[in-house]
C-alpha cells in the first residue's frame, strides 16, 4: 500500500541541477562498518554519474571498488576529518553533499561539518534526509521526544551525561537496564547492565567517547523486526523488506541470525508494524532509505521502536540483496530529487520503484565470527558488534537456507549437524548466548534434549527451535550404507549437503553425488526477481534450491567464464578480494566474455545486480560449484581472485574434470599444500628453514630436539595464518599441532626451525606461462 500526497512536506529539499556532488566513504573497514558501504558508495556513484552529474570521493580505503578510478570523477584517498575534507571542499567546490552512503564515520563527520558551518557557508546542499532530521535518529533524547510526538513507543528511558546520573537513572528503572551510545557505530558502548558496578565500568566507558547516553528499560524476551523503507520528497513510501531476528532482544542485529520476510508475525503485527514504519519515516521528514528497528512483546504485542537509521547500513545492503531491489541506488536517486514512480526497477526491468518487492523464497543471514583467532577474546555475543562478516543464503525453506548458510559462513563444515568441536556446557551456552549458540542447541537436541527447555532458555521463538529439530531427527532417520531415492530426496529439501550425507551414511560424498544425479534429484535453477513471479521479469539473479520442479532460465547460450568470489569478509579476507573479483569480470566483459560470478556475501560490490551477466548467490563449495557448472557447462573458473575459499577448490575440480583459467589446480596445490612446497625448494636448491612434515607428536617433538626452540607450526591451505603458530616448548607443541589439524584436517601439517630477528620480504607479481610480467618488492 502507497499514499501519495500532491504537495512536498515542509522538511523536503526542493529538486535542483546539481553540478558537482561530494561523496563522503566510509574509511578503513573494521567491526561494525564493512564492505556495505563499498557497496552502497558504488551504487550511489553510478546513479549520479547516471544524471551527468561530476562526482567527487574522499575515502582513504584503498582496497574498495569505489576508489577505481573508473567511478567517480574525482578520488581523494585522505583522511576524513573536518580539517581535510574543508580543504578538498574548498578545492573542488561541490554544490551538494551525499551523507548516507558512508555509514557512521559519514555521518558523523557531516554532522560535524554542518555544526561548523562548513556547507552553509559554502551553499552546499545535503542531499536527502536533511541534518536536522540525522541529528534527531542520531540523539537518543531528541529520538525519544520526536517519536513521542508521533504517538510513537519507544523504551522507557532517561538521557544522562554523567556516570552518577546513569546509576540513579538504572535504580529508578530497576535493574536490569539497557544502556545505549548515540552518534556510535556497531552498538558500541551499549549493553545490558544488572548492577551498579557493571554500570560504573559501562557508562564510563561510553561517556569517554560520546556526550550521553541513554539509559532504558530491558526488554528482555521481546523479538527484534527491522523495516526497510524509502521515501521521496513528494512523501512516495514503501517498505522494500521487512526481517525478523532468531535472536530475541539483548543481541544486536549485526550478531543475529535474520530471516527475510519475517516468518512468526501475525498478519495484524505485519501490518500494524508497517504502518508505524511509514508514520515514522514521514514524521521524521526522512529522504531515501532508512532502517527502522523495533522490539515487539510475543505475547502482549506490544512494540517499542528502538532506533531509526537515516542512511544506508549492513541492513540495507542484506535487505537490498534479499529482495533484488538496488536500494542504495534507488535511494541517491530520489536524494537528487528524482520520484519513486519515475525510476525504473534496474533488476526487474519492467517495474517502477515504487513497486514492494514480494518474496517467494525465504533468505537466512548469518554471521561470521573468528573469535577463535583471537586467543583472549570472549565468545559470548550482545548488544556490542563482534562479528567481521556475514552471507546470505536463498532457500525455499528455513532448513534449507540455514544449512547453506551455514557451510557459506565455514566451508570446512557441512550443515548444522557437523560439530567440529564439541562445546562443554550446551545449556549455558543457549542460555547465554556465544557464537558457537546452533553448535550447542544442536548437541543438546542429539543428545536427546527436548525443545521446550531451549525455548525457555533461549527465548526464541519456537517456530525456529521446532525446525532445528526436524533437522536433527532428520539426520538420525537416515540409515547406514545406501539410500532409498526419497530418502535422498527428503534430505537434500531439509538442506543436507552431499558431504553430511555421506558422513552418516558411511559412505563417499562423490558417490552420494552419483546416486542423487542418477535418481534425477538436481537443485533446480531460480530467478530473484523481487515480483514473485506475479509479472515476468527479466533478472540475472540467481539461487539453487531442491524445492522445484523446473528451471526458471535456460544455461548461458555461450560458453561463460565463471568467476569464484571470497565468501564471507573474515581476518584475513576483506574487500580486497571483492575488488579483485569485479575487477576480473569486468575486464572479462570488455573482452567480450559471458560472466557469471558465484558468491555468497550480501555486504560485496560483486553481489550486484549489474556486475556480471549472471549472479548466483550461492554457497562456494565443491557440490555446488559443481552443480552451477554443470548446469551452465563454463568454458572456465577462475579461482585465483576469490582469496582462500575460491583457491582450495582448485585442485578438486581440475581433478574432476573442470576447467581451471590460469594457473592449473595441480600447481596451486604445489604451493598451497607445504609438504609438496618444501619438496619443491629442495628440488630447486633454494634455502629454507629446516623441515619436517608431521603425523604424530613424538615426532614433533624428536624434531624440535633436533634443531631447537622454537619451531613453527604451519598447516596447508589456510589463510591468512590461520593456526600458524611460533612455539617455545613441548608443552604447546601438542595444542598448537591440534589447531592446524582441526584448520586444515585434509592436508599436511609441517613444522619448521623458526628463524629470530629475521627481516620478512614479500614479493608480488604477475606472470604470463611462468614469466613474470611486473612485480614489486615490499619489506614488513
Amino acid at each position: 500500500m502507497t499514499v501519495t500526497l500532491t504537495e512536498p512536506l515542509p522538511t523536503t529539499v526542493e529538486h535542483q541541477r546539481f553540478k558537482n556532488v561530494l561523496i563522503l566513504g566510509s574509511g578503513g573497514l573494521r567491526i561494525g562498518q564493512a564492505g556495505e558501504f563499498d557497496y552502497s558508495g558504488s551504487q550511489a556513484i553510478k546513479a549520479v554519474k547516471e544524471e551527468g552529474i561530476r562526482t567527487v570521493l574522499i575515502n582513504p580505503n584503498i582496497a574498495t571498488v569505489q576508489t577505481d578510478p573508473d567511478m567517480a570523477d574525482e578520488v581523494y584517498l585522505q583522511p576524513l576529518n573536518l580539517e581535510t575534507v574543508t580543504r578538498i571542499i574548498d578545492q573542488e567546490r561541490p554544490d551538494a553533499v551525499l551523507l548516507n552512503v558512508g555509514g557512521q564515520t559519514a555521518l558523523n563527520l557531516g554532522l560535524e561539518l554542518d555544526a561548523e558551518g562548513i556547507f552553509n557557508s559554502r551553499n552546499i546542499q545535503v542531499l536527502g534526509t536533511p541534518v536536522s532530521v540525522i541529528r534527531t535518529t542520531e540523539d537518543r533524547e531528541l529520538f525519544k521526544q520526536a517519536l513521542t510526538k508521533a504517538d510513537i513507543h519507544t523504551a522507557k528511558s532517561m538521557t544522562v551525561t554523567t556516570v552518577a546520573a546513569a546509576l540513579e537513572a538504572a535504580e529508578e528503572l530497576a535493574y536490569p537496564v539497557m544502556v545505549r551510545s548515540g552518534f556510535s557505530l556497531g552498538g558500541l558502548g551499549s549493553g545490558m547492565v544488572s548492577t551498579p558496578r557493571q554500570m560504573r565500568l559501562l557508562a564510563s566507558e561510553a561517556l569517554n567517547s560520546c556526550p550521553h547516553i541513554l539509559v532504558e528499560e530491558y526488554l528482555k524476551g521481546w523479538k527484534e523486526i527491522e523495516y526497510e523503507i524509502v521515501r521521496d520528497n513528494a512523501d512516495n513510501c514503501i517498505i522494500v523488506c521487512n526481517m525478523e531476528n532468531m535472536d530475541p532482544m539483548g543481541i544486536h542485529t549485526g550478531e543475529s541470525i535474520v530471516v527475510a520476510p519475517s516468518q512468526t508475525l501475525t498478519n495484524h503485527e505485519y501490518h500494524f508494524l508497517r504502518e508505524i514504519a511509514i508514520r515514522a519515516a514521514r514524521h521524521l521528514g526522512i529522504v531515501g532509505e532508512c532502517n527502522i528497528q523495533y522490539a515487539l512483546n510475543p505475547t502482549t504485542g506490544d512494540y517499542r521502536v528502538i532506533e531509526v537509521n537515516a542512511r544506508l547500513s549492513r541492513s540495507s545492503a542484506l535487505a537490498s540483496k534479499a529482495t533484488g531491489y538496488p536500494l542504495a541506488f534507488v535511494s541517491t536517486k530520489l536524494c537528487l530529487g528524482k520520484h519513486l514512480p519515475d525510476i525504473k526497477n534496474a533488476v526487474t526491468k519492467k517495474t517502477s520503484a515504487f513497486f514492494e518487492p514480494a518474496l517467494d523464497y525465504l533468505v537466512v543471514k548469518l554471521p561470521r565470527w573468528d573469535t577463535h583467532k583471537m586467543k583472549s577474546a570472549e565468545r559470548r555475543i550482545g548488544s556490542e558488534m563482534k562479528s567481521v562478516g556475514e552471507v546470505m543464503a536463498i532457500g525455499r525453506s528455513f532448513p534449507e537456507a540455514l544449512q547453506k548458510a551455514l557451510r557459506m559462513r565455514d566451508p570446512t563444515i557441512d550443515g548444522f549437524t557437523h560439530v567440529r568441536q564439541e562445546v562443554a556446557s550446551p545449556l549455558s551456552e543457549i542460555e547465554h548466548a556465544t557464537d558457537r549458540r546452533l553448535t550447542a542447541i544442536y548437541q543438546y537436541l542429539r543428545d536427546g534434549g527436548d525443545t521446550s527447555t531451549i525455548i525457555a532458555l533461549s527465548n526464541i521463538d519456537p517456530w525456529f527451535i521446532h525446525h532445528l529439530a526436524t533437522i536433527v531427527k532428520a539426520e538420525a532417520s537416515l540409515p547406514k550404507g545406501q539410500l532409498k531415492t526419497e530418502q535422498l530426496r527428503a534430505a537434500k529439501r531439509l538442506g543436507f549437503s552431499d558431504n553430511a550425507i555421506a558422513r552418516v551414511c558411511e559412505t563417499c560424498p562423490d558417490a552420494i553425488r552419483k546416486q542423487r544425479i542418477e535418481s534425477g534429484i538436481v537443485p533446480f535453477v531460480k530467478q530473484i526477481d523481487t515480483l514473485a513471479g506475479e509479472f515476468s521479469a527479466d533478472t540475472n539473479y540467481l539461487y539453487l534450491t531442491y524445492h522445484g520442479c523446473q528451471h526458471d532460465l535456460k544455461p548461458s547460450d555461450s560458453g561463460p567464464v565463471t568467476v569464484l568470489g571470497s565468501g564471507p569478509y573474515c581476518i584475513g579476507s576483506s574487500v580486497e578480494f571483492d575488488w579483485c573479483a569485479v575487477n576480473t569480470a569486468r575486464r572479462l566483459r570488455e573482452l567480450g566474455e559471458t560472466t557469471i560470478i558465484i558468491n555468497s556475501n550480501p555486504e560485496t560490490v560483486s553481489t550486484d545486480y549489474d556486475e556480471s551477466d549472471r549472479l548466483y548467490f550461492e554457497e562456494l563449495t565443491l557440490e555446488r560449484i559443481q552443480d552451477i557448472a554443470d548446469f551452465e557447462h563454463p568454458k572456465g573458473l577462475i579461482v585465483s581472485v576469490g582469496g582462500q575459499i575460491a583457491n582450495n577448490h582448485a585442485f578438486p575440480l581440475e581433478q574432476r574434470g573442470y576447467p581451471i583459467m590460469g594457473t592449473t589446480g595441480s600447481d596451486i596445490d604445489r604451493a598451497e599444500n607445504r609438504q609438496t612446497f618444501s619438496t619443491l625448494l629442495n628440488t630447486l636448491n633454494i634455502d629454507q628453514p629446516e623441515w619436517e612434515e608431521v603425523t604424530s607428536l613424538e615426532q614433533a617433538c624428536n624434531f624440535a630436539a633436533r634443531v631447537g626452540y622454537p619451531i613453527l607450526v604451519r598447516p596447508s591451505y589456510v589463510l591468512s595464518g590461520a593456526a600458524m603458530n611460533v612455539v617455545f616448548d613441548n608443552d604447546h607443541l601438542q595444542k598448537f599441532l591440534e589447531e592446524a589439524a582441526v584448520i586444515s584436517p585434509e592436508h599436511p601439517t609441517v613444522i619448521s626451525r623458526f628463524i629470530n630477528n629475521a627481516k620478512e620480504l614479500e614479493v608480488d607479481g604477475v606472470s604470463d606461462r611462468g614469466e613474470i610480467a611486473i612485480y614489486a618488492i615490499s619489506e614488513h
